[in-house]
């Protein structure tokens, strides 16, 4: 499995909200982690209301 081709902030900004390290971020399955990117998203825009 390739690593996906983001951006090294979103993997820190991913990591640091999942509380996983980087490495784990980039292997992650691409269904795990759009959902993941979702969540946190939803979370980011419900803090800010």
């Amino acid at each position: 499995m390739r690593p996906h081709q983001i951006s090294l902030e979103t993997a820190q900004k991913l990591a640091k909200a999942l509380g996983i390290p980087i490495e784990q971020v980039m292997h992650m399955p691409q269904h795990v982690l759009i959902q993941k990117l979702i969540e946190i998203e939803k979370a980011d825009k419900k803090e800010e209301r």
